[in-house]
């Protein structure tokens, strides 16, 4: 089977490479690829191992191998040797807005026949209240630990039987706050 993207280096690009392989302050993805490239190359002085070669002296699949080379035929070297950039935007699922009604949520009373809270509740009524399309438990935990942090430190106490709970010295709340989770 003839391979689709034909790696052909000048000496000058091998040249390099090689520099780069052999010099200890490289990342150690960029000097692997610089190795993929050097063993699958097919110019004058290139190995020019299969892909499943070169995968196994490097340590890679040998698809890895494959997207190198097709890297590097199609976007260039550099493209080759860095790390593609990530490509799907993050959103913030929550605005301050959508936080603080979070967080004001969360310390209201817990609904009826509820001890206290979950996660998986307060995502639910975050949608029921249309202040999302959806959310997940792990993005309503975040935004809790990230809004309680320096609160966390000052006045939660967690009761040894009940984890629910903030406990404040005056009993009133912090920051005007009635006492929550």
């Amino acid at each position: 089977m003839q391979k689709r993207y034909v790696v052909r280096l000048s000496a000058q690009e091998r040249e390099n490479l090689e520099g780069l392989v052999n010099r200890g302050r490289e990342a150690a993805y960029r000097r692997r690829h610089a190795q993929v490239l050097l063993l699958v190359d097919e110019g004058e002085h290139g190995k020019s191992l299969i892909d499943r070669e070169a995968a196994e002296q490097v340590g890679f699949t040998r698809q890895t191998v494959e997207q190198i080379r097709e890297r590097f035929v199609c976007e260039g070297l550099q493209a080759a040797l860095d790390r593609r950039p990530r490509s799907r935007d993050r959103s913030r699922v929550l605005d301050g807005d959508g936080e603080a009604r979070l967080v004001s949520l969360a310390c209201s009373g817990p609904p009826e026949g509820q001890s206290c809270w979950t996660l998986r509740m307060l995502g639910d009524r975050l949608v029921e209240l249309e202040v999302v399309d959806s959310i997940s438990t792990e993005t309503v935990r975040q935004v809790l630990k990230k809004r309680y942090k320096t609160l966390a430190k000052a006045y939660v106490v967690h009761s040894r039987t009940r984890r629910c709970g903030i406990r404040v010295p005056n009993g009133i709340g912090v920051g005007g706050l009635s006492p929550c989770f």
